[in-house]
C-alpha cells in the first residue's frame, strides 16, 4: 500500500530534522523507515527532491565525520554508529533507484554519485577495526551504484568517469567476496565498446587483468566471467594487451574461456575479432617449442604441476593455444583464413614430427601407450598427463587448414607430412580419438587431390604404408588400367 502523503511529509521532516542533531539510534530509525517505505513504487515515484536533497546532506555530513575520523584518536563506538548510517543513507539511496529512471538522474543530478564514490574510497582504504561495519557499507553503496547505472547511459558515464580505474581496481580487490561481486556488476554494467577500449591503455590495464585474475581464482563469480566473454574477448586490442602483460599460468586461464566461448558459439557467428586469430596463430608458432622440453621430464602430472620451472608453464600456454586454434578452425567460417596464415601449417607438420619422433625415441611423456584399463582414475598418471591429446590435436588442426584447400593439401604431400599422420593412426590412450582425427585429416587431404591420392597409393604399393592402416582408416588401394585408385571402403567388409 502506498504511503499517505502526510506521511511521506512526515518522513521528509524526520530526515531533514538529522541535520540539527548528534547522531544518535534514532536517526538509524528514522533512515530505516525511509528505506522501508521506498520499496513501495507509488512512494518511489512521488518522492520529492527536497527529500532527497535532506538525505544528501546527511550522508555528507556522515562523510566529513568518517573522513576527518583520527586513527590514533578514535571513538569505536561513534564510528560504528557512522557506518550504520552511512550504510542505511546507501540502502534508501539504492531502493530510491529500482526501476525509477526518474530518481536515478535526479539523484546524479544533486550529488549522490560524487559523495558515494568519496565515501567507498575512504571505507576500502580505512583502517578503522569496525570491519563488518566497513564491509556492509562498502557492499551496500556499490549496490547502490549498481542501481544507478542500470538502463541509464548518463549514470553509468558519470560513475565510469568517477571511479575508473583506481576505485574500481581497489573494489575488486577488497578482501570481501560480497563486496567483489557486486563492483564486477558496476563494471559490467557500465562497460561498453568505448570504455574496453580504454582499459587497453597501459596505464588501465590492471583493472583488466585484475578481472581476469578474479575468473581465475573465483570461476563461479559470474560478473567477471561475463565481463571477461562479452567484452574483453570482443576487443582484439585488449586482448593482446592483456596477453601481453600476462603469467604464462594466467594466459591459460584466458584462453580456457576463449575455448569456452567459441564452443558455445559453434553454430554461431562469433564475436571474437579476426585480429585475435591472427595474434593466437603468431603466438603459437613463437612458443610452440617449450612443450617438447617436457619429453624430458616426468609424465607424472603430479610432478610436473609441483615443477616450478617457467617452461612448464609456458608448455601448458603452447597446448592452450592449440586447443583454441583447433576450436577457430571447427565451425567458425570466419577464422577459415588461418588456412593462409604464414607458415602456420609448416609449424603444425613439423611440431607433429618431432613430437613423433621424441615419443619413439625412448619411452617418455610424447609415447603411444595402451593403458586404456583405469584411464579415468586418479592412480593413472596418463589420465592427469599434461599432453594428453596432443598429437591428436595436432593432427586435427591439420585436417582442419586442409579442409577444401588444394594449397594446403599439397603443402602437406611436400612436407612428407602424408605418411606422418598414418603412422599416428594407432590406438593411444595417451591420444584419445587419434585414430578418428587421422580418419578427417586423410580423408580432407584426399578430397579431390589426386596426387595426393597417388601417393597413399605409391605408399601401400611399396609397402612403406601399412595397408591395415590404411584399411582401419577406410581405404582401399585398386590398381585399374595400369593406374593405382584409393576407394573408400567399409571397415568391416
Amino acid at each position: 500500500m502506498a504511503a499517505s502523503a502526510d506521511s511521506n511529509l512526515d518522513i521528509s521532516a524526520s530526515i531533514a530534522g538529522l541535520l540539527t542533531e548528534e547522531h544518535c539510534t534514532d536517526h538509524l530509525q528514522v533512515l530505516k523507515k525511509f528505506t522501508a517505505v521506498l520499496r513501495d513504487k507509488e512512494y518511489r515515484d512521488a518522492v520529492g527532491e527536497e527529500t532527497f536533497s535532506s538525505l544528501l546532506k546527511v550522508l555528507s555530513r556522515l562523510c566529513d565525520d568518517l573522513l576527518a575520523v583520527s586513527c590514533e584518536d578514535v571513538d569505536l563506538q561513534s564510528v560504528g554508529l557512522q557506518l550504520q548510517l552511512t550504510a542505511e543513507c546507501f540502502r534508501a539511496q539504492r531502493n530510491a533507484c529500482v526501476q525509477s529512471t526518474r530518481n536515478q538522474s535526479l539523484l546524479r543530478e544533486l550529488g549522490f554519485i560524487n559523495v558515494t564514490i568519496k565515501l567507498l574510497s575512504f571505507l576500502q582504504t580505512t583502517r578503522v577495526e569496525s570491519r563488518d561495519g566497513i564491509f556492509e557499507s562498502l557492499r551496500i553503496g556499490i549496490q547502490f551504484l549498481g542501481n544507478m547505472s542500470v538502463g541509464n547511459q548518463t549514470c553509468k558515464d558519470d560513475i565510469w568517469q568517477r571511479s575508473f580505474p583506481n576505485l574500481l581496481l581497489q573494489l575488486l580487490s577488497v578482501d570481501d567476496d560480497k563486496a567483489v561481486h557486486y563492483a564486477s556488476m558496476v563494471l559490467h554494467t557500465c562497460l561498453d565498446e568505448a570504455k574496453v577500449e580504454e582499459l587497453s591503455e597501459p596505464q588501465n590495464i590492471q583493472l583488466a587483468l585484475r578481472v581476469m585474475e578474479l575468473c581465475r581464482t573465483q570461476p563461479d563469480l559470474d560478473w567477471t566471467v561475463l565481463i571477461a566473454t562479452q567484452h574483453f574477448l570482443k576487443s582484439s586490442t585488449l586482448v593482446e594487451s592483456m596477453y601481453s602483460g600476462m603469467s604464462h599460468h594466467e594466459r591459460v586461464t584466458l584462453l580456457e574461456l576463449l575455448s569456452a566461448q567459441l564452443q558455445e558459439e559453434a553454430s554461431e557467428e562469433c564475436g571474437i575479432p579476426p585480429n585475435v586469430a591472427r595474434f593466437l596463430a603468431t603466438s603459437f608458432q613463437k612458443g610452440c617449442g617449450a612443450v617438447l622440453t617436457l619429453a624430458t621430464g616426468s609424465a607424472s602430472s603430479d610432478e610436473l604441476v609441483c615443477n616450478p620451472l617457467q617452461v612448464l608453464h609456458e608448455a601448458l600456454t603452447v597446448i592452450s593455444l592449440l586447443d583454441v586454434l583447433c576450436e577457430m578452425t571447427s565451425d567458425h567460417r570466419q577464422f577459415m583464413f588461418l588456412q593462409d596464415h604464414p607458415d602456420l601449417l609448416v609449424t603444425i607438420v613439423e611440431l607433429l614430427r618431432q613430437v613423433h619422433v621424441i615419443g619413439r625415441a625412448s619411452k617418455n611423456i610424447f609415447s603411444a601407450a595402451q593403458n586404456f584399463s583405469s584411464l579415468s582414475g586418479d592412480d593413472n598418471p596418463t589420465a592427469q598427463s599434461p599432453v594428453i591429446s596432443f598429437k591428436a590435436h595436432l593432427i586435427r588442426l591439420i585436417g582442419n587448414l586442409c579442409y577444401s584447400n588444394t594449397d594446403n593439401q599439397n603443402k602437406v604431400r611436400e612436407l612428407e607430412g602424408i605418411p606422418l599422420i598414418l603412422d599416428n593412426c594407432n590406438i593411444d590412450s595417451n591420444n584419445p580419438f587419434i585414430s578418428q582425427w587421422a580418419i578427417f585429416a586423410i580423408r580432407n587431404l584426399l578430397e579431390h587431390n589426386t596426387q595426393n591420392q597417388e601417393q597413399i597409393a605409391r605408399l601401400e604399393r611399396r609397402g612403406t604404408a601399412d595397408y591395415s592402416a590404411l584399411r582401419e582408416l577406410g581405404f582401399l588401394v585398386e590398381e585399374r588400367d595400369g593406374s593405382l585408385l584409393l576407394k573408400t571402403v567399409r571397415k568391416d567388409s
